[in-house]
């Protein structure tokens, strides 16, 4: 692909993700597609994380990139539970997690929220669709491992699932999350106070569950205790280069 296809195709993207409401028909039934971990850093105590909240469920209810399969986290960071309003989803192993990213990814701001991480590649403010289009349509072009989900099946307070992925091409760890599919607040004080907000595959675990030597795949059963009981949920499997590197490949499922 030339550069002026590559930026033609870009601004496409551009114009698809940044349109509200979206209008493209989705890939035909079959089509393989390219799975794209979306990172949404964020909190219920800051007043601009909204907008990106509801840019992140766009994301995951529309999948606006033809031929990627966009899997998405939300991420509640504990660094605004002191400001009013103590994030019910906030976890301080997610604080440090996009602590990770601002030094590899060299930052310069800091952490801030919210924060939004393409396939750990890239980091820009969260409600930025326009960067989003890029950052997407620029990993939609690079080759991804195969990530697989099978014998899952939740008993006794616990979900309960074999991971597996292919060789991959450099050492990685294997990630997975337990995620709330939906979940709503109602925020009562802070820079959020009075208001109603929404969520979409809100984190509740994240767990490195091995390490993969260059080369080699990887096969595990796994178990996770779940918290809520009668919620629906999302198990997330993901390979990342080690200290919150780039993302190798992901997949998703529902866990009913």
């Amino acid at each position: 692909m030339s550069n002026m296809q590559r930026r033609a195709l870009w601004v496409v993207v551009a114009l698809l993700v940044f349109a509200a409401p979206f209008s493209f028909s989705a890939p035909v039934a079959g089509t393989p597609t390219v799975p794209i971990l979306v990172e949404l850093f964020t909190s219920e105590g800051c007043s601009d994380c909204p907008p990106a909240d509801a840019f992140l469920q766009a994301l995951d209810a529309k999948q606006p990139l033809p031929g990627a399969q966009l899997i998405v986290l939300e991420e509640h960071v504990d660094y605004w539970d002191d400001q009013g309003w103590k994030d019910p989803f906030s976890s301080h192993a997610l604080t440090l997690r996009q602590a990770e990213y601002v030094d590899r990814l060299h930052v310069q701001q800091g952490p801030y929220t919210p924060q939004m991480v393409v396939d750990g590649s890239e980091a820009f403010v969260g409600s930025n669709r326009v960067e989003a289009a890029r950052a997407l349509q620029k990993e939609i072009e690079l080759p991804k491992i195969s990530v697989e989900i099978s014998s899952l099946h939740v008993e006794n307070g616990k979900v309960f699932a074999h991971i597996a992925t292919g060789v991959v091409p450099s050492k990685a760890e294997v990630v997975v999350a337990l995620a709330l599919d939906h979940a709503e607040s109602k925020v009562l004080r802070g820079e959020n106070g009075g208001r109603a907000l929404q969520h979409v595959a809100v984190v509740k675990r994240l767990n490195a569950v091995g390490k993969v030597k260059k080369g080699e795949s990887f096969s595990k059963d796994i178990s996770l205790p779940i918290e809520q009981a009668g919620e629906s949920y999302r198990l997330v499997a993901f390979a990342q280069e080690p200290d919150e590197g780039k993302i190798l490949g992901a997949t998703m499922a529902e866990v009913k």
